[in-house]
């Protein structure tokens, strides 16, 4: 499912672009500031609807412009060309339209185009609070249980509600009838999340393994409250609690994934170098066990190549990414940090000012 052109209109510092893409590397050459980490930031948008460096969409849009779009062309499970793109008002009002097709929702651009993302703030996965974590688990259960958006969000807004209702519940009984649809649903999702890391653990593991050879990096999961109390027995049993935070405190809002290393938190062993490492490993677990268990292929983001990575972990990381046979982006400032991956199936692309020229 490589994407095999991408053209990118007023979007940070690059004015316009058409590219025609390999369906393996795509290297971006350039220095600091040249426009080649917003041609990734622009993949993204096509396949997240959003930015990774920030929130706000009036900071992507060129500057005395209202409007950016970025399109692409990628070729189906069926070998079809499809096109797919997104609008972005100043306003923060979106358009997508997937194979000509308007009114689209963001979700089908994220099903249609998957994407991987490993930058220079991708330690925030290890070294950061459960919530990057979460949303790590959450990619792969939204990929492989098509159910999982949606009851994800009917969730959310059940949570809403309880917590406001704690706030003004004289006893639990004005919260019980809410309860016992939110506990079902959590029940679910905890067991998606769960079903989805027993079966990412051992690929997980098995590239830690390669990449960090010197460390046997151990992956649990923890669903967010007591693993032997059934999730409506917690709701009830910590009513008088939550009410007096405020909030529900045990709850799929908690989840998260520990990752150790003889019983010791990752980030309080490994080297910066060592993290970029393992953070590559579980992106790219990720993508493989998308592979396996869907039909689909991942895309690969990668900024920045070179930071933080010695040359013979760079090495490693590029002999795994070569075994993947997926597509792969990665900015570079210099050819010679990326020379080992080149190949027939391969384009470079040298970015200056916001201007993109094949090489």
């Amino acid at each position: 499912m490589p994407l095999v052109r991408l053209a990118i209109q007023q979007f940070r510092n690059i004015k316009a672009c058409d590219l025609e893409l390999s369906s393996g590397f795509n290297f971006l050459i350039g220095p600091n500031g040249s426009g080649k980490t917003s041609v990734l930031e622009a993949i993204y948008l096509l396949g997240h609807g959003r930015s990774f460096r920030t929130n706000l969409t009036g900071r992507v849009i060129q500057h005395e412009n209202s409007e950016l779009f970025v399109h692409g062309r990628f070729i189906n499970n069926d070998d079809y060309e499809l096109p797919i793109g997104i609008n972005k008002q100043r306003d923060g009002s979106s358009e997508v339209k997937i194979g000509g097709q308007g009114g689209q929702k963001i979700a089908q651009l994220a099903q249609t185009l998957p994407l991987q993302l490993i930058h220079t703030e991708g330690f925030e996965l290890l070294t950061e609070g459960p919530k990057f974590r979460r949303a790590f688990i959450d990619w792969g259960v939204f990929h492989t249980q098509p159910h999982f958006y949606q009851a994800w969000a009917r969730f959310k807004r059940l949570m809403k509600q309880r917590n406001a209702l704690l706030k003004t519940a004289r006893s639990y009984q004005e919260l019980s009838y809410w309860d016992q649809e939110l506990a079902q649903l959590g029940e679910t999702i905890s067991q998606w999340r769960a079903d989805y890391i027993a079966q990412l653990k051992p690929i997980a593991e098995q590239i830690c393994a390669v990449f960090l050879p010197e460390f046997e990096v151990k992956i649990q999961y923890y669903r967010g409250w007591d693993k032997d109390t059934p999730f409506a027995d917690s709701l009830q049993t910590n009513f008088e609690r939550d009410q007096q935070l405020g909030y529900t405190f045990s709850s799929p809002n908690k989840a998260d994934l520990k990752l150790k290393i003889a019983a010791t938190p990752v980030e309080d062993i490994l080297s910066r170098g060592q993290l970029k490492l393992m953070v590559c490993a579980l992106r790219l677990a990720q993508g493989q066990h998308l592979s396996q268990a869907t039909d689909k292929q991942c895309i690969y983001l990668i900024d920045d190549f070179a930071s933080e990575l010695d040359s013979q972990r760079r090495t490693r990381l590029a002999q795994y990414l070569k075994q993947t046979q997926a597509q792969v982006f990665i900015s570079s400032i210099t050819a010679s940090h990326i020379v080992e991956m080149q190949s027939e199936n391969s384009r470079m692309f040298h970015v200056e000012h916001g201007k993109i020229e094949q090489g």
